[in-house]
């Protein structure tokens, strides 16, 4: 890919059409991590923090976002999302949650918005919770990991 699709020839920024493409099966996988305390992710593990499970809130709000990106990229195209799954696993060595999305569509442009923004709202959703007890959380590293579908085919991260 050698040009900016968002931008028309005289550089305007407009959607791009996509009504000539083929529908194709597409999917998108990403990733990020929050890092935290030792002990916010005990209580997060504990299922004792008074908010709630931590973790189901914030799988829902990954859902959630996933069917709203469209609403929040202003050139995103709303697609008719079939899969969205969210997991969360503990890194007890380094005091950490990773997030993968994995977000799937059959149709003419990818999902790998919509999986970015639900692994980033997921995130944001924890640091929500718990930013009572450490506000010092940090989340870092979301980025697509893999994406498969359309003219361009499969791409994995290295």
């Amino acid at each position: 890919m050698t040009t900016l699709t968002h931008f028309n020839q005289s550089g305007e920024a407009h959607m791009v059409d996509v009504g000539d493409k083929a529908s194709t099966s597409r999917i998108a996988i990403t990733s990020g991590i929050i890092e935290m305390l030792p002990s916010t992710l005990a209580l997060i593990e504990s299922g004792e923090h008074k908010k709630g499970d931590v973790l189901s809130i914030a799988r829902i709000a990954g859902i959630m976002a996933s069917k709203r990106t469209a609403d929040l990229i202003p050139l995103c195209h709303p697609l008719p999302i079939t899969h969205v799954e969210v997991n969360f696993e503990i890194d007890q060595l380094n005091s950490a949650i990773e997030c993968q999305v994995i977000v799937k569509t059959k149709g003419q442009t990818g999902v790998e918005m919509e999986a970015l923004t639900a692994t980033q709202v997921a995130l944001l959703t924890i640091y929500d919770m718990c930013k009572a007890v450490d506000r010092g959380m940090v989340i870092q590293g979301v980025q697509l990991d893999a994406k498969s579908g359309g003219k361009s085919g499969h791409w994995q991260r290295e």
